[in-house]
């Protein structure tokens, strides 16, 4: 618990400390997010936050892990899939703020999360199977049976929609001040805990990666909490949702309980469901699945009268809603 909260709070400090430089910065570069037909903010802001997110979940993930695996003597700390998360997450944040400078197209911005996600399967992240939800599982007894694997081309797609799934989800709930900094928060805490109670021998590693992701978040959430001062933008959103998905790739997905598919998409399903409703929508319409639009649930709430900081707050409510619910699912099935 310690060592979680070590995480959190250095994680923390360096993203409220570099935000301010990073806004400068981005002033300095012209770097703004110049409000369009669907946005909600009025006056351009500055972009490129997320690089403050970035620097506060590497370097805190970075010193608490190596400070296990010292304390550990290399039995639990880094591991090649921990390298690859980290390699892997790096290369989308490059790819992201890339995208804030450039403004690439939708296709480039799909291959780079494509590439993201190639890279933590050669380092052995990815989902090999799941637990078959028609077999009745006594607690801690777990026989082939229970298992479904995946062959190996099966298990690299369902891994890179995953992977892209959960990716673009953050950032297309990245429309209101301080709303996928807060979901992110409170998404990575779940997982942090559910990865902490777990009988896995990585995690308590994945729970320090989890643990700096929400104070990241939170330390960030001082700037860009409404009214903003900064956005994340894709750098940022981009890397938080790719790194959840990875974390929930190496936690959730490897249980072996019927539970095992339900929980990461309980954790994330407020953005997981707002952006497969806009999806459907878009299709029954036949307008472009990349079509920016104001389909997405804090859209609909601010067209119902809600203030930006209410909208936020309900959508805040949903998510806490679901990752109880998922604590409680992971509770039972032990």
């Amino acid at each position: 618990m310690i060592g979680l909260f070590t995480a959190f709070a250095i994680a923390m400090l360096i993203t409220w400390l570099l935000t301010p430089h990073i806004r400068n910065i981005a002033l300095h570069w012209n770097v703004l997010a110049i409000p369009r037909d669907r946005d909600v903010h009025v006056k351009p802001i500055p972009r490129l936050g997320g690089i403050a997110i970035y620097l506060g979940v590497i370097i805190a993930a970075a010193l608490t892990i190596t400070y296990r695996h010292y304390v550990t003597h290399g039995l639990n700390g880094w591991s090649w899939r921990m390298g690859g998360v980290i390699i892997a997450s790096t290369f989308i944040a490059l790819v992201g703020m890339l995208d804030d400078v450039k403004d690439l197209k939708a296709h480039w911005q799909a291959l780079g999360i494509v590439l993201g996600g190639i890279i933590l399967i050669a380092f052995g992240v990815k989902i090999d199977g799941f637990s078959n939800p028609f077999i009745s599982h006594k607690p801690g007894v777990y026989l082939p049976q229970d298992w479904i694997a995946l062959s190996p081309p099966i298990s690299i797609i369902v891994t890179l929609f995953w992977v892209f799934l959960v990716t673009k989800t953050v950032d297309a709930v990245d429309g209101l001040d301080g709303l996928a900094a807060g979901v992110c928060a409170i998404s990575a805490s779940t997982l942090a805990i559910l990865a902490a109670i777990s009988r896995q021998p990585e995690g308590p590693t994945i729970a320090l990666l989890a643990a700096s992701v929400v104070g990241a978040c939170l330390g960030f959430l001082k700037f860009n909490y409404n009214p903003a001062k900064i956005f994340m933008s894709t750098v940022g959103a981009q890397f938080l949702g790719f790194t959840l998905a990875a974390i929930s790739i190496m936690g959730t997905f490897k249980w072996a309980a019927a539970i095992t598919v339900a929980v990461p998409i309980l954790v994330l399903g407020v953005p997981i469901f707002d952006y497969g409703i806009v999806l459907v929508q878009r299709m029954m319409c036949r307008a472009p699945l990349t079509m920016a639009d104001r389909r997405h649930f804090h859209h609909r709430l601010l067209d119902r009268g809600l203030s930006q900081k209410q909208a936020v707050w309900v959508i805040y409510g949903c998510t806490a809603v679901l990752c109880i619910f998922a604590l409680v699912l992971f509770q039972v099935s032990r």
